[in-house]
């Protein structure tokens, strides 16, 4: 398993894109921000741990992996201003704190299909853990052939005056192939292409390789099983 912490929080680095930000002039107490994001990186540390100590524990069990990758990763201050005006939202600590659930985020790559429930099972019957959201793209993929399972929980945060927080975290589950037809995914929606037909066979080309990608996949995971049976 590999785990990577992409942007990740600093509390200078933070102060300074803060400052550098139109969120400058439109949230009365940057430090109250601040400690916002302390908290939702704290969370992150605590999820991070959970999904390590989990795949240690089915390597020795099982023998099997399921995690291939964990990157874990925060959002940035422009990210957080853009998102609060495509959605109408008030620039206040309370508004932030209710509305955006995922200015943490932790991606899991795992190895196989049933990887993806066996983790969000297991993660979400933890007793310090609540769920508080969930999209099955798996089962019920986006109109462009995405796949992968979004959730939203939160974990306590132990401060140092005793008491503690539920923060929340997002976490997005899927297996290498989904993360590859993501990322191509991706790239597509912000290329800038001459021809907008070209454009759209790609698409149409992505959606159709979705569903041949998911079919390859469940057919692994069989020959996987069988492999374990003997």
């Amino acid at each position: 398993m590999i785990l990577e912490r992409n942007n990740l929080f600093n509390v200078t680095q933070l102060e300074i894109q803060l400052r550098n930000s139109p969120l400058q002039d439109r949230i009365q107490d940057l430090k109250q921000l601040t400690y916002l994001y302390m908290l939702r990186r704290a969370a992150i540390k605590e999820i991070g741990t959970k999904l390590e100590n989990l795949d240690d524990e089915f390597s020795i069990i099982h023998q099997h992996n399921p995690i291939h990758l964990i990157e874990e990763r925060i959002k940035s201050p422009a990210s957080l201003f853009e998102k609060l005006q495509r959605k109408n939202l008030d620039f206040t600590i309370e508004s932030i704190n209710k509305n955006i659930l995922d200015i943490a985020g932790i991606r899991v790559i795992t190895n196989y299909l049933d990887d993806i429930f066996r983790v969000v099972q297991v993660l979400i019957d933890q007793d310090d853990v609540k769920l508080i959201k969930r999209k099955d793209y798996i089962n019920h993929p986006k109109a462009n052939g995405y796949r992968s399972v979004h959730i939203v929980v939160s974990v306590p945060v132990f401060l140092s005056n005793n008491t503690h927080k539920e923060v929340p975290v997002e976490i997005q589950i899927r297996t290498v192939g989904m993360e590859m037809w993501s990322s191509l995914e991706h790239k597509l929606r912000y290329k800038n292409f001459h021809s907008k037909e070209t454009a759209n066979q790609h698409a149409a080309k992505l959606k159709e390789y979705s569903q041949k990608l998911y079919d390859i996949e469940v057919g692994m995971q069989q020959i996987s099983k069988d492999i374990e049976k003997n």
